[in-house]
């Protein structure tokens, strides 16, 4: 067992584990640490604690010193200074006629570095406003392109739910999201209802999945033809996939009825290919769902640099 202190950079952000030495730190506290990008600010969210070495993925750093008054107003000094770059960036930005849009501005806590983060849809050559930033503020100067999650993440702002987004609220880190999760969630592919802020689809959709995905392997799909002890045959007029109930319709000498089971009361006899789930849909959406796939897939292959 070691013993750690978890801080964090950013809020949202990645907790980092970091030795705290001969330190006892509360919740809340700020320390300084030391780092591959230099000495880093950091805020404390997980006080002194007991881990076992085999969840601690990397060597433990010590923490530096608990943060001082002074380094307290450094931080805050920096955070002007960000706000002013930001600006002189944009102007710049202007200037070279760059496609590109300015998201943030980080200065590094010892100075050594200033971050500017943008997003753009294709590759950027920005040397020429490297040299110009670098001439103003005296120092290294670095340019990283992200996507629209981490331009959002960044941003801040509340979901559909009301809540604040997850990502800006404790997501750590993105993971994959696909339409497909929609389609077995049964969850309307009406692109505005599960797409986030951010124009993707929404983080929230993974988060039920590995229980949907259980659940289906046990159930019939809708349309598949099945046998019961009391009615016989009849075939999936719906499913409730959490409840495991299947609704089946059967034909009789007036007409049609339907009932109720339990997914294991049932034997499927035939089950059938996926249902087609743009059927009923209108020209708009299918176009917006197409773009959404497009979207999906590009995610795949964008590197995240956050």
């Amino acid at each position: 067992m070691k013993e750690i202190i978890g801080v964090r950079f950013k809020k949202p952000g990645k907790i980092y584990f970091f030795d705290p030495g001969k330190y006892k730190i509360r919740q809340g506290q700020f320390v300084i640490v030391d780092t591959a990008m230099g000495e880093e600010y950091a805020e404390v969210v997980i006080s002194n604690r007991k881990m076992p070495e085999n969840k601690i993925e990397n060597e433990l750093k010590p923490i530096i010193r608990i943060a001082t008054y002074k380094d307290k107003k450094h931080n805050e000094e920096n955070k002007k200074k960000e706000k002013e770059a930001f600006g002189i960036c944009v102007k710049y930005i202007k200037k070279h006629k760059l496609d590109m849009n300015l998201t943030d501005v980080e200065y590094k806590f010892d100075n050594s570095k200033i971050l500017f983060y943008f997003t753009a849809d294709g590759r950027i050559d920005f040397r020429e406003l490297v040299k110009d930033l670098a001439a103003i503020f005296k120092t290294r100067i670095e340019l990283r392109q992200i996507g629209v999650r981490d331009e959002v993440k960044r941003i801040g702002g509340n979901g559909v739910c009301g809540r604040e987004l997850c990502c800006c609220s404790f997501l750590g880190n993105f993971e994959t999201v696909s339409i497909k999760m929609a389609k077995e969630q049964n969850i309307s592919l009406n692109p505005s209802k599960i797409s986030g802020n951010c124009g993707r689809l929404m983080c929230c959709l993974k988060y039920e999945q590995d229980v949907y995905e259980e659940k289906l392997s046990r159930l019939p799909k809708v349309g598949a033809i099945v046998k019961t002890q009391e009615d016989g045959e009849g075939i999936v007029d719906s499913i409730e996939i959490l409840k495991e109930k299947v609704r089946v319709k059967f034909k009789d000498k007036e007409g049609f009825y339907y009932k109720k089971f339990n997914a294991s009361d049932i034997k499927v006899i035939k089950d059938v290919e996926e249902k087609d789930d743009l059927k009923g849909m209108n020209k708009e959406d299918i176009k917006q769902l197409k773009e959404l796939e497009k979207l999906e897939e590009l995610d795949k292959q964008t590197e995240e640099y956050i």
